[in-house]
């Protein structure tokens, strides 16, 4: 649902900054900005008029907040009404919209004096893209609510509700788009509505491994600024095992055309209506795969436990936090493929990547997977699969299905050996010391530098 935002700033650089900041937000549509106080009330006195004359059976309050914009920008600047002041006039002449304040002043003097004014939030300067998006999204989940009871709205929430859980591969093949489909196949097992989004965009496998033909794809929405349950519903498709499915494009040059902004809205789109999101990311990062990281709540980062894969998560997770997209203690690594004869356990991997390990790891078990595979028919393996019982037990982990469905999936998850003692963990890291025989296997091919340190 569109959510419409009149800014009131009086200072055209500030004007100019809170529009462009606002155009990127997810859903918006701001008005252009207005000037002075006395403009701000004309143009929501006008509003008023507007839907009164539009409906003359319908006169009153309920037809009157259908013009309104949700939000309204108060900056702290505004004239010749000051800011607080005005504030009070709008919350009392118009209930339906919520008044955001901007200020440099954002202590708890000004806050609790601009609540009593009644003002849904403040927003401090300079302006910062979360904290402004979070406000806005706040006072406009208000606002439709409001309207609801006034009868003039017709849904009561806004904004991001479901879960949002992004799967990234460290590198193509270490099974990011199998994790991704028993994940979401786990939390629809256990009742929660769930969609899977394939933002794989030029190489995505989520359509060939449930075996789906679907013409619509998440470029469909991609140009679309208001997107409603009808065009939703006409691009997710209904697999029949209750997962929504919203696929990548059969022509990969077509992802260029999902950028980030294409992706939030999509993303808050879906959180409306699901419980659960699901967002396979492929091991490409792009601008809609990196918001839909940002945005996430559960990062999950997908690696095989051999130093190529290892050094491949190291390098992505020190992108994310480069680009200010996520932290490394907030991304969680999954281990897939693991042996007890892997030299590099999931500790190991934690203190290479800095990143949380997942306790749930996955064996090593593709002669499980391969008939389901190549027949595209992965909502159908066999649940005695120690692969399929320790992704399930991981959603169980990630708390996307009860305890008890986890608890008993889990039973058979592949449990690693005992974690490496001290002298083969320095064997590892260190490789063999001066004038002794190399260490077979992986820790000879590391060298002094340690096994994920870049030459």
């Amino acid at each position: 649902m569109t959510i419409r935002i009149l800014p009131a700033v009086g200072d055209p650089d500030a004007a100019r900054a809170v529009s462009s900041l606002l155009s990127q937000l997810p859903g918006a549509e701001p008005g252009p900005p207005v000037t002075d106080s006395t403009a701000l009330v004309n143009a929501l006195d006008q509003a008023v008029s507007r839907a009164a004359a539009g409906s003359p059976d319908r006169p009153g309050p309920p037809s009157a907040v259908d013009e309104l914009p949700e939000v309204v920008l108060v900056h702290e600047r505004i004239g010749p009404v000051p800011a607080l002041e005005l504030i009070r006039d709008i919350a009392l002449r118009f209930p339906a919209v919520g008044v955001v304040l901007i200020t440099t002043d954002a202590g708890p003097a000004l806050f609790a004096a601009a609540m009593d004014a009644g003002a849904r939030g403040i927003v401090g300067l300079p302006l910062g893209y979360d904290e402004l998006a979070a406000r806005v999204q706040a006072a406009a989940q208000w606002a439709a609510g409001v309207r609801v009871h006034l009868g003039g709205g017709q849904e009561a929430a806004l904004g991001p509700a479901g879960t949002l859980v992004t799967v990234t591969g460290a590198k193509g093949g270490v099974g990011t788009t199998v994790t991704a489909v028993q994940l979401a196949l786990a939390a629809r097992a256990a009742g929660r509505s769930v969609a899977l989004v394939d933002m794989d965009l030029q190489s995505g496998d989520v359509a060939s491994y449930l075996d789906v033909q679907f013409r619509r794809s998440i470029v469909d929405l991609a140009g679309i600024q208001d997107i409603s349950v009808r065009v939703l519903q006409d691009a997710v498709h209904a697999h029949h095992t209750g997962l929504g499915l919203l696929l990548a494009p059969e022509e990969g040059e077509r992802g260029e055309e999902v950028d980030d902004r294409a992706a939030r809205t999509v993303l808050a789109a879906l959180r409306s209506r699901y419980e659960l999101v699901v967002v396979d990311c492929g091991s490409q990062m792009q601008s809609a795969s990196a918001a839909a990281v940002e945005l996430s709540d559960t990062a999950l980062l997908v690696t095989t436990p051999d130093v190529v894969c290892v050094r491949a998560a190291k390098r992505l997770v020190r992108l994310w936090d480069r680009l200010q997209i996520r932290k490394a203690e907030d991304t969680t690594t999954v281990v897939n493929r693991l042996t007890r004869n892997t030299e590099i356990q999931p500790p190991l991997v934690g203190k290479a990547t800095g990143t949380r390990v997942a306790r749930t790891s996955v064996p090593a078990a593709f002669k499980e997977l391969q008939p389901y595979v190549d027949a595209g028919r992965m909502q159908d393996l066999d649940a005695r699969s120690t692969v399929r019982q320790a992704l399930w037990a991981l959603a169980g982990e990630l708390g996307l299905v009860d305890a008890p469905a986890a608890a008993r999936q889990g039973r058979g998850s592949h449990r690693a050996r005992t974690p490496l003692t001290g002298r083969r963990r320095k064997a590892l890291t260190a490789g063999p010391a001066a004038g002794e025989p190399g260490v077979p296997g992986a820790a000879g091919a590391f060298g002094a530098a340690g096994p994920y340190e870049e030459g």
